[in-house]
């Protein structure tokens, strides 16, 4: 049962926005019927794209041309040209941050508000899952919001999202808002989101314009004394092929996303917006993302801070030149309408690169159907009925079912039965109904539900009490510890919800330690000597949980990242059993210790003198490991027959292979999932490879090639699960970035080590094959 909480207007009034150029907070069409604007070519369907753009792009003077250049375009009223917003947000659900989207409960299209939007959990929740269609299918829903949000003129047409920065370091403020730590599972989420975005893979008409961010080598805000918009990461060619750029090339080369933001770091020694290595001869010639439809913007301030953070250039105007000559098109910011104009005039750059990114610019409004008749469009027939609907609530619940990852279960305490036992909430998340349950770029939710009141409205025999004992996680007043305790005295089972909040972890904001923050732990430690304890760890990044595995009386743990609007009923099912968790940990839960260890600004990701390596492919001393999962049931995990691979491969086969050559099939593997338990239970599978023997050193401890969710499996019930893995997966980059098919012998395992996962051992035999020529910088 839900037990709903309305969002209130205290809330909304945390992220204000700003309509200065739009009357009646509407984002307008251009009304292709009426002069002056009907006659131009730019209304002309039976033109090219470049044609209808260029035929506008021609009728404006240079000081329109650079006003039109930023975020905000006034457009040009003398030319029927209404104003358009860049810059909207759809991380997880549409966000009320930026100012191209008008969600507000005062704001209203006749009866219909447009109050609210549906609120997923975070993007490190969906990594949890493993679930490629589940992600593709709420990327899906929030374009089918969005494009409803924009039918009634309350949002624009192109979405900054996804986040495909891997989650390199636990200090990272913004781990939250992507799938985690692997590279080819950051690669698969952002595929799968910026198709179900679009609408398909590239497609002649996109559903709406998805924004792969931050390009590239972005995952710092403010440690070790830098700043993100200043920072300079240095970077070897090997781990940005390998590491830091494969879920870009899944997005542009790939999926074929519309638009690009550039980050605000430099990627040694070159500005990320005024890079041509990165946005010409990486992008568009090596990843052939070169459509006159696509277009690079910068985040928001980066064009002015190529000048004025970075200082290159000996001016404003050489700075804003040099962003427009390397590739980038857009400026969220005043940079671009405040200097492109006298740039021009100085000479630094010409009104043809002016020309070039209005045309990009304007030709993908032209194929969203911006300037098109209503007629055949069936995006704009989208409304209020298809905006929060009881499919994308359900899919919100189910997302963060999915994530939710069982870390210890000691005496099977979960799932609690309905056996009249007295269970007792604590924490400052067990009754909490802030607006930190969505994570960083969250929107107005139509609704919030939280443990406490959904437990006590559940269905469930449990007597339920509730006691906060801290207020907020960074909380060291432990006044209410005593009445924390003598409730646990009378309680059967105590459920800690705690972690950490935004408070901790945040845009613009490193955590600058990895453990349980506040005197959180002091509580736990306190309620487990007097009765058995379910921790429910919320937050985006992983906290040392050593202590908490240590102590012989915290029966349970739990993990959830930041649940969205489902947070109550989510929750509650899997802690009663309703639900069964099967999420596996995206990111390695590294000792506190290891900030002290290696700086962040320590780009690199195999280990030296100086650094222990990161992540799970390169560092060994982990908490939890990454993939970790526990399950209410016990599985049997086989290979299917013929299912452990043909044994031997040879690199001449992929000699012939069609470009791109890293995308061909090595082999399809397949496992029996069999479920020997007593309860009903999805299952994921993970496929790692290693080898000791093939390509540069050092070797990777092991690779993620390949993983699929099994759904549902029942007790009794055994369900095949296929493992596809490309040849890329196998193949390893060189010290200049090639990809490399090396002979070797290879080990395969299902799941990890310590689970008795199947193996297989294969043979990679031939020459040496490159299947990808990376460009030199």
């Amino acid at each position: 049962m839900r037990v709903f909480l309305l969002t209130s207007f205290v809330e909304l009034s945390l992220f204000p926005t700003v309509y200065s150029l739009f009357p009646n907070n509407e984002i307008p069409f251009p009304d292709c019927t009426q002069p002056p604007l009907s006659q131009n070519g730019i209304c002309d369907t039976s033109l090219s794209t470049e044609a209808r753009a260029a035929a506008l792009v021609a009728e404006l003077t240079l000081d329109e041309k650079a006003a039109n250049l930023v975020n905000n375009a006034p457009g040009v009223e003398r030319l029927g040209l209404p104003p358009y917003e860049w810059w909207n947000e759809a991380l997880h659900g549409l966000a009320g941050v930026s100012p191209g989207q008008g969600i507000n409960s005062t704001f209203t299209q006749g009866n219909v508000a447009f109050n609210s939007s549906t609120q997923f959990p975070s993007p490190i929740v969906l990594g949890a899952a493993f679930d490629d269609q589940l992600v593709h299918d709420i990327a899906t829903a929030v374009s089918t919001e969005a494009r409803a949000f924009s039918n009634h003129l309350k949002a624009g047409l192109d979405y900054w999202a996804p986040n495909i920065n891997p989650y390199r370091d636990p200090r990272w403020g913004r781990g939250q808002e992507t799938p985690g730590e692997d590279p080819y599972h950051v690669a698969q989420y952002a595929y799968n989101y910026v198709v179900g975005l679009q609408g398909g893979v590239g497609p002649a008409k996109p559903k709406v314009v998805s924004t792969c961010k931050h390009f590239a080598g972005y995952d710092i805000e403010d440690s070790d004394g830098v700043v993100r918009g200043s920072y300079n990461a240095i970077i070897s060619t090997q781990d940005l092929a390998e590491y830091y750029l494969p879920s870009f090339r899944s997005c542009f080369r790939d999926a074929k996303a519309g638009a690009v933001m550039c980050s605000y770091n430099a990627v040694n020694g070159h500005p990320s917006c005024a890079n041509s290595y990165m946005l010409e001869t990486v992008l568009r010639d090596h990843w052939g993302w070169n459509s006159s439809a696509h277009w690079v913007t910068g985040d928001c301030g980066a064009v002015d801070g190529v000048f004025n953070q970075h200082h290159v250039g000996q001016s404003n105007a050489q700075g804003v030149a040099l962003a427009l000559n390397n590739g980038t098109d857009l400026d969220c910011g005043t940079a671009y309408s405040s200097y492109i104009a006298s740039a021009v005039q100085s000479n630094y750059t010409t009104e043809a690169q002016l020309d070039q990114a209005l045309g990009r610019l304007y030709g993908s409004l032209i194929v969203l159907g911006y300037f098109d008749p209503l007629e055949g469009q069936d995006y704009r027939t989208l409304g209020a009925s298809d905006v929060n609907t009881p499919a994308t609530q359900k899919l919100a619940y189910t997302a963060l079912v999915e994530g939710i990852t069982l870390l210890k279960n000691d005496d099977n305490i979960l799932p609690i039965r309905p056996t009249g036992q007295t269970v007792l909430f604590v924490g400052p998340w067990a009754n909490n109904a802030s607006v930190s349950m969505f994570g960083n770029y969250n929107g107005v939710a139509p609704y919030k539900t939280i443990p406490v009141p959904t437990a006590n409205a559940s269905s469930y025999n449990w007597k339920v009490t509730y006691s906060q004992g801290l207020q907020y996680v960074l909380s060291n007043d432990t006044s209410q510890f005593a009445a924390a305790v003598s409730a646990a005295q009378e309680a059967d089972v105590v459920v800690y919800i705690g972690g950490i909040d935004e408070q901790v972890e945040a845009e613009a904001h490193d955590r600058t330690s990895i453990d349980w923050p506040g005197a959180q732990l002091d509580l736990i430690q306190q309620l487990a000597a007097v009765k058995p304890v379910v921790v429910v760890q919320v937050g985006g990044g992983q906290i040392d949980d050593s202590t908490l595995l240590q102590n012989s009386n915290v029966k349970g743990l739990l993990w959830m990242g930041y649940p969205g609007q489902e947070f109550g009923p989510g929750l509650i099912d899997i802690l009663s059993g309703v639900a069964a968790p099967a999420g596996r940990l995206p990111v390695t839960q590294y000792p506190a210790d290891y900030i002290n260890q290696v700086p962040m600004t320590d780009q690199s990701l195999r280990p030296s003198s100086s650094n222990p390596g990161r992540t799970y492919r390169w560092y060994n001393g982990s908490v939890i490991p990454f993939g970790t999962g526990l399950h209410y049931t016990e599985f049997n995990v086989t290979w299917a027959a013929g299912g452990s691979g043909k044994g031997t491969y040879d690199t001449a086969d992929f000699n012939d292979v069609e470009d791109p050559k890293d995308l061909a099939e090595f082999d399809t593997f397949q496992v029996n999932v069999e479920n020997i338990g007593s309860t009903v239970s999805d299952y994921v599978a993970l496929l790692f490879l290693k080898s000791t023997d093939s390509g540069p050193q050092p070797y990777p401890l092991k690779t993620l090639v390949a993983y699929a969710r099994a759904h549902n499996v029942h007790p009794g019930a055994t369900t095949t699960l296929d493992l596809k893995v490309n040849v890329g997966q196998v193949a390893r980059n060189d010290a200049n970035g090639n990809l490399v098919l090396y002979p070797g012998t290879y080990t395969l395992q299902v799941d990890l080590e310590n689970l008795s996962g199947p193996t297989a051992e294969s043979q990679v035999q031939g020459a040496e094959t490159v299947l990808d020529q990376f460009p030199q910088p």
